[in-house]
């Protein structure tokens, strides 16, 4: 992977990490400084990492126009998760506890889902619902396509 643009020198990859060795879920969208995955985690179809290409454990690690960059992208992500999915809420989160290389969560979040209203993270308050995790996992191919054609850079004149 090439050095992210404000990262420090050095750090473009670490040994074992796993979001230096593997993309980290579906790959929606690969950018020069981070790339868009979309999780995979059970119950919770919508849920959408932004991760930094190059291995950065601290969101003060970046210099401002990369700390810009990569909100942009979550920016974009947020924006098309709530023009497609219309969800109750969305949950972003820079945690790093467990995994530290910076990645922002970008969750779609329904009254209906069996964690609302507390994190993902937290124990279930009822079972999930079936019929609505199947209805929205059948419009996360569009949410992928769209997220990846905003994330595009514009053509040259």
């Amino acid at each position: 992977m090439s050095q992210l643009a404000g990262a420090p020198a050095g750090e473009a990859q670490a040994t074992g990490c796993p979001l230096c060795q593997a993309d980290g879920g579906l790959l929606v969208a690969r950018l020069p400084n981070c790339r868009v995955i979309r999780a995979l985690e059970p119950g919770f179809p919508a849920f959408y990492r932004v991760v930094l290409q190059a291995h950065v454990a601290e969101w003060t690690d970046l210099d401002e126009p990369a700390q810009w960059a990569v909100m942009r992208t979550v920016n974009t992500v947020e924006r098309c998760l709530r023009e497609l999915l219309s969800p109750t809420k969305i949950n972003l989160a820079a945690l790093g506890n467990v995994v530290p290389h910076l990645h922002w969560h970008v969750i779609a979040r329904f009254d209906w889902d069996s964690h609302f209203p507390a994190p993902v993270w937290s124990q279930a308050l009822r079972d999930a619902a079936p019929h609505h995790l199947a209805t929205l996992d059948a419009r996360l191919a569009e949410v992928d396509s769209l997220i990846a054609r905003r994330l595009q850079p514009d053509p040259a004149p």
